[in-house]
Order: C-alpha cells, then sequence, then structure tokens
C-alpha cells in the first residue's frame, strides 16, 4: 500500500522487475532496468504522535515529499517545487506540521547545493507555504503588516526545538557568497522570523543547547581557516574555541549533557582519527569519552528525540555502533536490533515523541535496505517499505573489506565487490576510485555501478586514497595537490595489491569512475599504461586549469582558495590533466557527460575526447544536452549502461546488456 501511495505521486512504478540472475557465461547478456530504476525514496520519517509517516521522493530531475497515514497508507499530502529541485530535508516540527528544506541538483551525481529556501506543509496537505527564501513575496504596498520578510537570504534549520510545536531556530544568511550569519527564531506557521544571535565567523553553522539557546558558532572565510566561537547565553559575547591554526585539533560541537555544563566535540588530531570529548564549560577541561584507533565516528547516535549524544556509528567495513553511555536505553535498544538483524547495519531514523515507536531502517552489502516499523514495548517489527523490492540479495554481489599499504606505508583501506558464484582468484577486475575527491568515503553497502558491473562478471575494487574521508583529518590533507600525484599512486598501488593476492587476472584490468573517479581513470592510464586494458570517465574533470574559469566552484569566493589550496595552481596543473597526457594513453577510453553539468562541464569531455582521437586513440562518447553531473533519465542510464558494459566486454570479455529499447540521443 505505501508503494501504490508513492507511486501515484512520484510516477515511482508499482511494477517491479524481477530480480537479477547470477553472473552466467561472459557471453550471456545482463538485463539492466533494475539498475537503472531510483530509490523508491530517499528518507522517511514517523510523526511525533506516530499518525503519520512523511518521505521523500525522488522523480528523474526533482524530489517531492508525500505524507500518508501510518493506519492505512493513505495519501494526505504531497509538495513539490519543479525541475532541479529537490526536498533536501524535512523535520516533523509538529504533530501536523512539516518543516522542508530544499536544494538543487544538476545531476544524479551532483552534490546537492542547498537553495536556503524552507517551506512548510500541514499533514493534511493544506497551509503548504514558503517561510524563508528568494521565493517569498510580500502582501504588496497596501498593507504594513509583512509577516515574512521580503529577502534574498539563505536559512537553514538550526534546532526544531520539540518542547515548542510553532518556532524553530534557523540560520539566515544573505543570499551571497561567503557571507556573515544570524540565528533567528521562525513561526512555522507564519513565517515571522525574530533576531537570537548574530555569528563572529562568515559561512556560520549554529550550535544550540537544550534549551534551544544558541552557544556555538562555527564558520570559515575565504582563507578556509575554520574558527569555532562559544558563547555562555543570549546577549554574551562571542569567544574562540578552537580553529584550524590551534593545537588542539578543531572542534566540531555535536551536542550538550541533559544539565547543559557538559557539551560535546568530534574533535580532530594532528594524527590519527577524530575523537570524541566531553568539554566541561565551567572549567573549560576537556576528556577524551571515545576514539577509534583507525576510524573517525561516521554518524552520531542521540538519545531518543533529544540533542544529547549516547554513541556513536563507525564506517569502516560494516557499520558498527559504539556507545561511551554504554548502559542507555539507547546502547539496549541498539543492541536488541542488531541481534534480530544480524548480518544487517541498523540505524533508527526516527521515533514517536513519547518512545513507543522507532522507525528502523535495515541494509547491507547486497540489498539497498528495508524500513521497519518497530513497536518498542512489544519487540515487534513491521516491514513498511524497501527501497528496491526489485532486487533479491541472495542474488547479489557480497562485498568485503580489505587492508593494504601504500608505495610510502600509508595504510589504505578499500571493498572488494565479488561476482556471486566466483572463485574470487584470476577474476576480471574494474578499479573504482570514487568521486569527490576530498572527504568523501566508499562505504559498505549496496553500490550501484559495483553491483552492475559484478552481475557482468567483474570484481570491483574500489580504495579510500589518501584524502577520503572517514580516517582522520591527517588523512585527508595528505591529499591537498596530489591530483594525478600520491593519491593517484593509492589507485595503482592497490591495483597491484590486487594482482599480488591473485585476485585479479593482470591480463583483463580496467579502470573507471565517475567525477574526480573519471579524472582518475583517465589519469591512470596515462601513467601506467600497461596496467590497465581500458579506461571510462563519467561526468568527469580532465583539462584541469580550466577548474579556474569554468564550473561551479570557481564562482565562490572561497572557491578560487579552495582550488589552489587543494587542487593547484592553473600554471601547475598541466602536468596533471589527462587531456594534456593524451599522447601517452595507449588503451581504448569511454567518456560520458551532461550538457548542463556545472560541476564538470561537458567541455572537460569534449576536449578530452579530441586530445584522444588526435593522439590516435580509441575513444567512444555519449553525451545528452538535458543531462547534467550524472545521468536521471532511465532510459539515459539503461543507455549508458548498456555502452558501458559494451566497452567493458570488447576488454575484459563480462556480460554486456541486453537491447535497450530505441533512444533518440539528443
Amino acid at each position: 500500500m505505501l508503494l501504490a501511495a508513492l507511486s501515484t505521486t512520484a510516477a515511482v512504478a508499482a511494477e517491479a522487475p524481477a530480480g537479477i540472475a547470477a553472473p552466467a557465461a561472459a557471453s550471456a547478456a545482463l538485463d539492466i532496468d533494475s539498475f537503472a530504476k531510483g530509490d523508491t525514496f530517499s528518507d522517511i520519517k514517523l510523526s511525533p504522535t506516530g499518525e503519520f509517516f512523511a518521505a521523500s521522493v525522488p522523480m528523474n530531475d526533482e524530489t517531492a515529499l508525500v505524507i500518508f497515514t501510518r493506519e492505512n497508507m493513505k495519501r494526505t499530502g504531497v509538495f513539490r517545487v519543479g525541475r532541479h529541485n529537490h526536498v533536501d530535508d524535512f523535520w516533523w516540527v509538529s504533530p501536523t506540521r512539516v518543516l522542508i528544506s530544499m536544494a538543487q541538483k544538476l545531476g544524479s551525481r551532483d552534490e546537492p547545493i542547498g537553495t536556503g529556501e524552507i517551506f512548510a506543509i500541514n499533514a493534511n496537505g493544506t497551509g503548504a507555504d514558503v517561510l524563508v527564501g528568494y521565493r517569498v513575496q510580500g502582501r504588496g504596498a497596501g498593507t504594513r503588516i509583512q509577516p515574512k520578510k521580503v529577502e534574498d537570504v539563505a536559512a537553514f534549520l538550526v534546532d526544531d526545538l520539540p518542547a515548542e510545536e510553532r518556532a524553530v531556530v534557523i540560520s539566515v544568511q544573505p543570499f551571497k557568497a561567503d557571507a556573515y550569519s544570524r540565528a533567528e527564531r521562525l513561526d512555522t506557521f507564519t513565517g515571522q522570523r525574530n533576531l537570537v544571535a548574530l555569528s563572529p565567523v562568515r559561512n556560520t553553522r549554529f550550535t544550540t543547547d537544550n534549551a534551544g539557546v544558541v552557544r556555538f558558532a562555527r564558520g570559515f572565510g575565504t582563507d578556509n581557516v575554520r574558527k569555532l566561537f562559544y558563547r555562555p547565553g543570549n546577549n554574551t559575547e562571542w569567544t574562540l574555541v578552537s580553529s584550524d591554526a590551534g593545537e588542539n585539533g578543531m572542534d566540531l560541537p555535536i551536542g550538550f549533557s541533559a544539565d547543559d555544563k557538559t557539551a560535546y566535540f568530534q574533535t580532530e588530531h594532528a594524527q590519527g582519527p577524530d575523537s570524541i570529548v566531553a568539554f566541561d564549560i565551567a572549567t573549560q577541561t576537556r576528556k577524551e569519552i571515545l576514539r577509534d584507533k583507525v576510524a573517525d565516528p561516521d554518524r552520531i547516535i542521540y538519545r531518543t528525540n533529544s540533542r544529547i549524544p549516547v554513541g556513536v556509528f563507525f564506517a569502516d567495513g560494516k557499520p558498527r555502533t559504539v556507545f561511551f553511555e554504554k548502559n542507555s536505553p539507547e546502547a539496549r535498544q541498539y543492541k536488541s536490533l542488531e541481534a534480530a538483524f544480524p548480518g544487517d547495519a541498523v540505524r533508527i531514523t526516527s521515533q514517536s515523541a513519547d518512545g513507543k515507536l522507532s522507525l528502523v531502517e535495515v541494509w547491507n552489502d547486497r540489498s539497498p535496505g528495508d524500513v521497519y516499523l518497530f513497536d518498542n514495548e512489544n519487540k515487534h517489527a513491521a516491514h513498511i517499505i524497501s527501497r528496491r523490492s526489485w532486487f533479491d540479495p541472495a542474488q547479489m554481489a557480497s562485498v568485503k573489506q580489505v587492508e593494504l599499504k601504500a608505495r610510502d606505508g600509508l595504510a589504505l583501506s578499500g571493498l572488494l565487490t565479488t561476482p556471486k558464484g566466483a572463485a574470487g582468484k584470476s577474476m576480471p577486475l574494474v578499479v573504482m576510485p570514487h568521486g569527490g575527491p576530498y572527504g568523501i568515503q566508499d562505504h559498505w553497502q549496496f553500490d550501484d555501478d559495483a553491483q552492475v558491473l559484478a552481475a557482468a562478471g567483474y570484481a570491483v575494487l574500489q580504495v579510500n586514497y589518501r584524502g577520503s574521508g572517514g580516517y582522520g583529518e591527517a588523512f585527508i590533507q595528505a591529499g591537498r595537490r596530489e591530483w594525478g600525484g600520491k593519491m593517484q599512486d593509492d589507485v595503482t598501488d592497490a591495483t597491484r595489491w590486487a594482482i599480488e593476492q591473485g585476485i585479479a587476472d593482470p591480463a583483463r584490468i580496467c579502470i573507471y569512475g565517475a567525477s574526480y573517479g573519471g579524472y582518475a581513470a583517465l589519469m591512470g592510464v596515462a601513467r601506467e599504461p600497461g596496467l590497465y586494458k581500458c579506461a571510462a570517465g563519467y561526468v568527469g574533470v580532465y583539462d584541469l586549469p580550466l577548474m579556474h574559469t569554468t564550473g561551479d566552484i570557481q564562482k565562490r569566493g572561497s572557491g578560487e582558495s579552495y582550488l589552489r589550496d587543494w587542487i593547484g595552481t592553473p600554471e601547475a596543473l598541466d602536468k596533471v590533466s589527462p587531456a594534456r597526457l593524451a599522447g601517452k594513453i595507449k588503451v581504448p577510453v569511454f567518456l560520458a557527460a551532461g550538457g548542463e553539468d556545472e560541476r564538470a562541464p561537458q567541455v572537460h569531455s569534449e576536449r578530452m575526447e579530441k586530445a584522444l582521437r588526435e593522439a590516435g586513440v580509441p575513444v567512444e562518447s555519449l553525451y545528452y544536452k538535458s543531462e547534467g553531473h550524472g545521468f536521471y533519465e532511465e532510459a539515459h542510464k539503461r543507455e549508458y549502461y548498456s555502452r558501458l558494459l559494451a566497452f567493458l566486454s570488447r576488454s575484459l570479455g563480462g556480460k554486456v546488456a541486453t537491447a535497450p529499447k530505441p533512444e533518440t540521443k539528443q
């Protein structure tokens, strides 16, 4: 019933294709329709009374919000804005009112960029309104009563104030790059706003205590140096607590103790992973209460319906929970849920205000995820919805964590996806570096690209090269200005490790990636012409000096500082730009890009293609004018996967896709 409610609203197919069969002979064809279809929902949350669900539902190039009753799954409300506008997040701010933040994504692989707009809608579908943002309009010149301010600002939720049913705390800043922010109380029905605090730093993120008082402000200026400020209460002065230039490492506030006397930080360190620190406000002393040997905290676990942290998720390999309040109800609840779903990762996504009902998401490397409603009193779980019910987890490829050393001794970790039924030795291998690159981490989960490649008969290796997130600030910093350098060496070293371990057939290895991963794929075959048999780049950047004049990063005031500090100056980037190294590439290349891509404009792929043709390198390309940083349309994704698998098969011998329906290219 829930699937039907979502389908009628957001054109989500009610009829699901059959599960994917295990890889057979290399000559067999692969049905890729299941991989071209997106998730049924992005996020789902329970209302405070447990009467309603709200879910964000992705469509081709937008994301809607759908509200429906828990009792009979009847759809009661729908909210959508239009093309390229996505419900980024949403919150039940009262039993019948939902607050919505919006973002724009020009492509399926694009990083959502918040528009700074805040909307709201009632559970019954009435009262939909824009409360803050550039679309707010006044009541006209004939009245002085203007509850909502008409101004070009960007606003983001700071605190939903669970004890109040009308008000929340938001941050507001002028609609321009690198601006100062202010904290305000927002009436979620009228849009009226009242000043709470002014920030001492640009690009601010505020943190409130349990009473909703703004206590911390964290941000950075055009120099990209982060600073954290503290104040004891309303109408008091800000003082500097930590910064990137400090000795103790940067602190990221994550919450307060129940009495608000202790603040909790996720603290970065000069070496090693982040820790959780308790900061005694009265004495200004710190106590480390949790730190893993390898991994950063990936997600904070809070006390039920509060801002009090009690534990964390670690995401090196299968997600695991660790509680610094070991006897808390939350620790016991997670222990019970993890025992009920052995082998799976489990996360409580929302709960009713009385704590009796919990929404629980369960997933693993072979399943995109299922959501259950858990009755905490009767210890009963009822299945609510699957992200993609058409996949049979038993037929999908398994993923395991691997560990290796880079040539300079740096410890690296990654993920190895092995085709179902494969022997695990001398396999055709696709090396797949992730995009980003900085602060992004390949997680143990169901990965579309890895699974479709495994279904075609390939092992897939993903490595969290230096610069990736999840392993401490020093690990990220080790990737600074290492495009085409040590970051690329890490990918090469991982490939050679797979050969040394007998996992990969050295005569059947290709490299493929998207965004930065596309860059790394082309740079890999330029630097290591004998290691890979082919390379594929999807929405990649290949002419690095062009990043300083084209694309969305350089449009921000701090963007140019970021480009120079992390990637390099234009004059230094020629030697690490694949488009300028085409003569060194000796293997076939496949390129795909979108004409509306602002992160990696299509001109990068066009220049790469032209350079390869001039160098006599076999190259294929696929461009869609209407797509951005990753393809949205199912037909386009089917053709993309079909072309990719056909391209890889010519070098590695794996499966190709069944013939797609005729599609008119743009």
